[in-house]
């Protein structure tokens, strides 16, 4: 009976909009435990992860009676298909691919719930049968019961890679109480390739498929506070994630999918023009980034982030609006970065060292202060 509706589900997981589909066991993934256990004590950890490490390991601590476990795949495009207008004397930012379109979230949980649905249909909604489904914010390890079911293997950046799309796909995951044959897991085909570690700005991958959570540039673009001064430069203009250890992995050479209508998206949106960023309403921000992943965080993180990339890209026509965040933002965070992104475009500009200085009497804050002190001192020396 499971054989036969194992093959109706994977049929009409391709007319639901399922690029791949993979099913294993809900055996424990003991397998992962130590190193979970040492990332964590490494403090290799970001805190975005599921904080109970047993029931990321376990199925039968989050379901009950839990025998099999789906995993689908979606593939993602990798290139715009037109690209933003160009304006004279504007930069823009950019999105990761992972954020571009609605959601990634949500489109995962819609074909989830379709799929769900026709299962239901197809055993006569048998009330004996019940269903987990989950993103990456559930408990499990997507790219770990993916590469148990067989969807593709684990490189060495810590990314799910399928044969058909490379690593540019989101990935989730259904735990049943149906017994289904499983597939067969896929092994590490990485061989003695190393460019994602090699390539890797800041060192974040450890070169076994893990990584320290805290040195990855996505995860930097995430965080709510100063980013430490180290990892500024390194995001370039990039004001949410990062593809570097994707963009060099030889699996996702040619790769660009464009398979679901909702993960097009107005160019104009994921690469924004970064000045107005700076003083966008909260209005305007969620009609504008609400339907991205990359909005989860708010708009501050997008903000301090869009005045780093000013200073990176150089852009000394952005003095003006910086002057205006040290001088009118409320936020810590923004008085702070505009001071640095000030100590880089404004070299040998005596009326920013002015206004500088009268902005540090002014300051209350701890952080912007020492920001704005460490300017002024780079001012100086010119």
């Amino acid at each position: 009976m499971y054989h036969t509706l194992k093959k109706e589900i994977i049929k009409a997981s391709q007319e639901i909009g399922i690029d791949k589909i993979g099913f294993t066991t809900a055996e424990p993934f003991d397998h992962l435990k130590e190193s979970l256990y040492e990332q964590k004590e490494n403090l290799h950890t970001t805190g975005f992860e599921h904080p109970n490490i047993e029931e990321r390991i376990y199925p039968d601590l989050i379901f009950q009676e839990p025998k099999s476990i789906i995993s689908i795949a979606l593939a993602y495009p990798s290139r715009l298909s037109q690209r933003p207008e160009k304006i004279r004397g504007e930069k823009r930012g950019k999105f990761a691919k992972a954020s571009w379109g609605i959601d990634y979230h949500d489109i995962l949980r819609d074909r989830m719930d379709k799929l769900i649905d026709f299962i239901k249909e197809a055993t006569d909604n048998n009330p004996d049968i019940s269903f987990k489904p989950m993103v990456d914010t559930g408990e499990l390890i997507d790219v770990a019961v993916a590469q148990r079911a067989g969807i593709g293997f684990i490189g060495k950046n810590g990314l799910l890679i399928t044969e058909e799309f490379g690593s540019y796909v989101y990935l989730g995951e259904i735990v049943t109480n149906i017994p289904f044959e499983a597939d067969n897991p896929k092994v590490n085909q990485c061989g003695e390739c190393t460019k994602c570690v090699d390539y890797c700005p800041t060192s974040a991958l450890l070169g076994d498929g893990r990584m320290n959570g805290k040195r990855c540039l996505s995860y930097q673009t995430q965080t709510k506070g100063m980013m430490p001064e180290e990892f500024r430069p390194k995001i370039r203009t990039v004001i949410y994630g990062c593809d570097i250890c994707q963009e060099v992995c030889p699996f996702n050479q040619g790769q660009n999918n464009h398979f679901h209508q909702e993960m097009e998206i107005d160019p104009e949106i994921i690469q924004p023009l970064l000045k107005p960023m700076l003083t966008i309403s909260n209005k305007e921000f969620k009609q504008t980034f609400g339907i991205l992943a990359g909005s989860w965080r708010g708009k501050k993180p997008l903000q301090r982030n869009a005045i780093i990339a000013l200073a990176n890209a150089r852009d000394k026509t952005a003095v003006p609006n910086l002057l205006r965040c040290l001088e009118e933002d409320p936020r810590p965070v923004i008085r702070g970065t505009a001071a640095w992104a000030l100590s880089i475009l404004a070299k040998g500009n005596e009326a920013v060292l002015s206004f500088l200085e009268e902005s540090l009497v002014k300051e209350t804050d701890e952080e912007a202060t020492t920001e704005i002190e460490k300017a002024i001192t780079s001012l100086k020396k010119g």
